[in-house]
């Protein structure tokens, strides 16, 4: 992939990352530069599961799926920056880090999701993240992830 490639679309993420609905949380790729950072987004239907019941009356994404979905991200940039990208390689957390929820994330909108290296070795890297909505900070957090073959 070239860098700051605009064109990678929902099948290319699907390419690079095994989850699959109700867990693919990524829909496209705005911008990747190998080996520094991504721009992900997540289009936020009122049709997404996890609003039947967080909340009925007031449907907010849940915070953990927030930072699932950055992790997503994260993982895209973590395999095509490793040239890994449809190896069957997947990316565990192994820590989260000093989360924090600014505003909550509805329906309708679309939620940009930054993550960039803050460390980058062949099998354990750290990430500094961030998603927005509309230029809002909804959430930061900070996460270190294992990339290792699928268990057996």
């Amino acid at each position: 992939m070239a860098e700051g490639d605009v064109n990678y679309d929902i099948l290319k993420v699907m390419a690079a990352l095994p989850h699959r609905y109700p867990m693919l949380l990524v829909d496209r790729v705005a911008r990747l530069d190998i080996d520094q950072s991504i721009h992900a987004i997540k289009a936020v239907s009122m049709n997404e599961p996890f609003f039947q019941g967080h909340f009925p009356a007031r449907p907010i994404m849940p915070g953990v799926l927030i930072i699932e979905a950055l992790a997503q991200a994260a993982g895209i940039l973590a395999v095509e920056s490793l040239g890994l990208a449809g190896s069957g390689k997947l990316v565990y957390f192994m820590a989260i880090d000093g989360a924090k929820f600014r505003v909550p994330v509805e329906p309708g909108v679309l939620l940009d999701l930054h993550a960039e290296f803050e460390q980058k070795r062949a099998k354990v890297c750290k990430f500094r993240a961030r998603a927005e909505m509309n230029g809002k900070l909804a959430c930061e957090v900070g996460f270190t992830a294992m990339i290792a073959d699928p268990p057996a």
